[in-house]
């Protein structure tokens, strides 16, 4: 893994995959998804990685014109390198999913490295009641879902995102993840420095435990030496324990509402800014700093907040 002297801190600020029953505090309109990404920024996140939603029921879309309503506003009020969803919305077309980010032309697109069962139905089982109709029957057809990301549907991303000097956030959720990217690498249709985002914890991949962490990183040396940087998220009560262990190892981190609703056990966390400044916090009484947006630009090799389509 290539070494940094600072730790790049991502925040996913909305996602997907939560609901807004789930949280009174998950960003669903324009103004709270903007309001949000901003804070976060201002806390400590280099990178904001964004999904947009159905303004009035909180569905998640990849409708270019829901990604415009906020997008302008965040570039406006902070310097956060902006990361945009091609995974959108589960069960989602790749049109669909691919759309947001065709127009945006950002800096840095998510980019799934494999297909997977992907089961987030137990969700489901702990909510009593839904706000919206279709809250609980998205989560529960998880059960008999499959997150498609095949050779063809990646290659595809790669080459239509590269074309407009888009780069890459890719999402490992496993070992053999790792060796889809190495292919794609070895055909050049990605290069290096490789920005890898290890996904623990959600129920069809790997498992989070810091030993499944060691032996993520120790394949990714073994595949691409120093030509990598290495950030980790984990779902739920384990996004701390993995992104501090990653970050005192030499990593990078993401945290935000994605990933985590909690601040603490129990206790929703009542914004974005409330785990970054967490995080922060964390890092800074273990002696390590945080990237600058400009100084994780340098690091992964990116065209410019100036050279974006929004």
């Amino acid at each position: 893994m290539r070494k940094a002297n600072k730790v790049i801190i991502s925040c996913a600020v909305t996602g997907s995959i939560h609901t807004p029953s789930m949280s009174p505090y998950l960003p669903i309109t324009a103004a709270q998804i903007a309001d949000d990404a901003v804070a976060a920024a201002k806390a400590g996140a280099a990178i904001l990685h964004l999904h947009a939603r159905n303004e009035e029921t909180g569905q998640p879309t990849q409708k270019p014109e829901a990604f415009a309503r906020f997008l302008p506003r965040i570039k406006a009020e902070c310097d956060a390198v902006i990361n945009i969803t091609t995974g959108g919305g589960l069960g989602m077309t790749l049109d669909e999913r691919l759309a947001a980010a065709k127009w945006a032309q950002p800096e840095v697109a998510s980019m799934n490295m494999g297909s997977l069962n992907f089961n987030i139905a137990g969700a489901a089982e702990k909510m009593p009641d839904f706000k919206f109709a279709w809250e609980r029957p998205y989560l529960e057809m998880t059960r008999d879902f499959i997150l498609s990301n095949t050779f063809a549907q990646i290659e595809r991303g790669l080459t239509e995102l590269s074309a407009n000097g888009t780069r890459f956030e890719f999402e490992c959720y496993d070992i053999g993840h790792l060796y889809n990217l190495a292919h794609f690498r070895d055909r050049g249709l990605v290069r290096g420095p490789l920005f890898i985002q290890g996904v623990f914890g959600i129920l069809g991949g790997i498992g989070a435990h810091v030993d499944h962490l060691v032996h993520m990183r120790a394949t990714a040396d073994r595949l691409f030496g120093d030509d990598y940087y290495m950030s980790v998220l984990a779902a739920g009560r384990n996004q701390m324990p993995i992104a501090v262990n990653n970050a005192i190892m030499g990593g990078h981190v993401r945290v935000g509402l994605e990933d985590s609703i909690f601040i603490a056990r129990g206790e929703l966390a009542k914004s974005n800014a409330e785990q970054v400044e967490k995080v922060v916090r964390i890092l800074s009484e273990l002696s390590i700093e945080v990237a600058t947006p400009e100084e994780a630009r340098a690091m992964l090799g990116l065209k410019g907040g100036g050279n974006v389509a929004f």
